[in-house]
């Protein structure tokens, strides 16, 4: 089970897919949008998708996960704006004990950071905001101005 979505995450979902009575271990993590980033005040993100590639690197490093940990894994990721407090990724795992399910939930988070195609505008609170694509930040161009080029 992988997506994206507008919607708010629940974990519940998420925990059924992955579960097996073989399993004993289930780890679960969120990723939730903080207030305070680089020493900004945070409002919001706003998440956008190339929705066709991030579903597919988000399968992908599934399954890898799965493979690599003898694991059953879950991820969704959040698109449009997700308020300070609100989860914007969930990930769950489970495995015949806890340490593979500990480490295919990392994997999974940690890879889809790398590999999804998916950015965030950061909306700060002085009424800024900068997209992020996990290397640098770059300022959005005031209305009817030419600056940085769209991700």
């Amino acid at each position: 089970m992988t997506g994206l979505t507008e919607a708010p995450l629940e974990l519940g979902p998420l925990m059924a897919h992955v579960a097996d009575p073989e399993h004993g271990g289930l780890a679960t993590f969120l990723g939730m949008v903080r207030r305070e980033q680089g020493k900004r005040e945070v409002v919001a993100i706003v998440y956008e998708a190339y929705e066709e590639l991030a579903l597919a690197e988000l399968a992908a490093v599934c399954e890898e996960a799965g493979a690599r940990f003898g694991a059953r894994v879950a991820a969704v990721h959040r698109t449009g704006r997700v308020e300070v407090g609100e989860p914007s990724v969930a990930a769950a795992a489970s495995a015949p004990h806890r340490p593979a399910a500990f480490a295919a939930c990392r994997f999974v988070i940690d890879e889809l950071k790398v590999r999804a195609p998916i950015w965030k505008l950061m909306v700060y609170a002085d009424g800024a905001s900068a997209w992020l694509d996990g290397r640098e930040a770059r300022p959005v161009p005031a209305a009817g101005t030419r600056g940085a080029s769209a991700l």
